[in-house]
């Protein structure tokens, strides 16, 4: 969250991106975190938290979809190197989520693979119709974002390490207008 402070102030530090650091880890790697985000180009979680070579696992997924083999990436950092921290980062004005909520509520599939993303996103589709905001794909933005840390957070394989307190799962938001990155859910205490 320091590294997003610098990246909504301009402050940037570009840490740890430099042929010192690039041959350190050439023979190995401890990232403190895991993000899962967005396919969107606008949202590099690279840049949003300001960090360099070797800091983060970083996953992308149209709406942050999860299916077995994004799930099996996430679940590497925490299973072979004992990354502590996973991020589910959603964002503002998300294309994907839009294209999904307007296909289910349509009833008109994506063509393509990108109906494995609208089936994905129905649950927080479905909170969305639920919730009866005034901005419905925000509301279901967000809410797949939570729903997709709880899903982690309850994975067979993640759930121990988070009851022991060895991995946090966090749900968080991005502003495409200020660059914040707002908590959602599962901060650790």
């Amino acid at each position: 969250m320091e590294g997003n402070r610098r990246w909504v102030t301009n402050e940037l530090q570009h840490p740890d991106r430099d042929p010192t650091r690039r041959e350190l880890l050439a023979t190995g790697q401890q990232p403190y975190a895991a993000v899962l985000s967005c396919i969107d180009s606008r949202v590099p979680p690279e840049l949003v938290f300001d960090t360099g070579l070797g800091d983060l696992f970083v996953m992308r997924s149209g709406g942050t979809a999860l299916g077995p083999v994004v799930t099996g990436s996430v679940e590497y950092g925490p299973m072979t190197s004992g990354t502590p921290l996973i991020v589910v980062l959603g964002h503002q004005r998300c294309g994907a989520v839009a294209a999904a909520y307007k296909a289910l509520r349509d009833d008109e599939p994506l063509p393509g693979n990108l109906q494995a993303i609208t089936h994905a996103l129905r649950p927080a589709y479905e909170q969305a119709v639920r919730e009866r905001s005034a901005d419905p794909i925000e509301t279901m933005a967000r809410a797949q974002v939570k729903l997709t840390a709880n899903a982690l957070r309850g994975n067979r394989d993640l759930a121990p390490l988070v009851a022991k307190g060895d991995l946090a799962v966090v749900s968080a938001y991005y502003s495409l207008d200020t660059g914040q990155v707002e908590i959602l859910n599962g901060a650790p205490a």
